[in-house]
């Protein structure tokens, strides 16, 4: 009975100790930019810059490389940390796990290179050791954290750009739509058709003039995205939109029953970076200045 005692205290003190642990764990931050700095060292040059050469790379590779830096991660280690924030985050393409993170701990001096599956062939351990200690920490230990990480990022993007993988799903620049044609250009026709429609409609009637903008709009569309449903489609929308644009008094642009800027939210909005979905593969490295 007494040795039952005994085993019944010591797995609540380490249920109670695991959910201490659980409860001092360092928060992660939401995945909104490639470049995320909570301690305010970086400055809006330096994390644009290291923006603009990361979501370059991903547009050419599909490879997905992210850096976060903390103040802290205690009480987890360097290694615990990244892995978790890597499984938050899910880095890299689905089933194909090319993601990289890198982890930057200000105040304890630490750092981690995460590697996803895909591109462990390329970035292996002894490589991302090299790269914290040849070409991050040498920056570091002398204070300059913008420098420490865009040279590290320089060599993964280098190395990483070598390993052969699937080619990226779309070579767009922003976020895929399930839409044949893109719907920002689609509202700027809608903007140029409405003064069109209102010179024709005297001349033609408002269901000639319609169906005019709408051929021309549709064979325009199916030229320009070489698509014949994007032409179709957006032949229809426009042809309804300037079939009931005046029938009621109003406008596409002016008083009632136009779009608003003040209404919550953009056509394009909403949007940022967003993991593809990736895993690691527990490889990388770490080190310390």
């Amino acid at each position: 009975m007494r040795q039952l005692m005994h085993w019944r205290a010591w797995l609540a003190a380490a249920l109670l100790g695991f959910a201490l642990q659980a409860a001092a764990a360092v928060d992660i931050p939401l995945l909104k930019a490639r470049v995320t700095d909570s301690t305010g060292t970086l400055s809006a040059q330096n994390i644009a810059r290291l923006e603009q050469k990361l979501a370059a790379f991903d547009q050419e590779k599909g490879v997905q490389v992210a850096v976060l830096m903390v103040p802290s991660v205690q009480p987890e280690s360097i290694e615990e940390y990244a892995v978790r924030v890597f499984e938050k985050w899910k880095l890299g393409r689905k089933r194909v796990d090319d993601g990289v993170l890198l982890v930057i701990a200000k105040d304890d001096r630490k750092l981690r290179i995460e590697v996803g599956y895909g591109l462990e062939g390329a970035i292996n351990d002894a490589t991302a050791k090299r790269i914290i200690s040849d070409d991050i920490v040498p920056h570091f230990k002398h204070g300059d954290f913008a420098a420490g990480v865009d040279a590290g990022v320089s060599r993964i993007l280098r190395v990483a750009g070598g390993e052969p993988l699937p080619p990226p799903a779309s070579q767009g620049p922003g976020p895929s739509s399930p839409l044949p044609f893109d719907p920002m250009l689609l509202f700027a026709t809608f903007i140029f058709a409405n003064p069109l429609a209102r010179m024709l409609r005297p001349l033609t009637g408002r269901v000639p003039a319609a169906g005019l903008i709408g051929l021309a709009v549709g064979v325009g569309a199916g030229l320009v995205f070489a698509s014949l449903l994007a032409g179709i489609a957006a032949g229809v929308i426009i042809f309804v939109i300037a079939l009931l644009e005046g029938s009621s008094g109003g406008s596409w642009g002016g008083g009632g029953g136009s779009w608003s800027s003040d209404s919550g939210g953009s056509f394009c909005g909403g949007g940022g970076f967003s993991g593809g979905g990736g895993s690691s593969g527990g490889g990388g490295a770490s080190g310390s200045w």
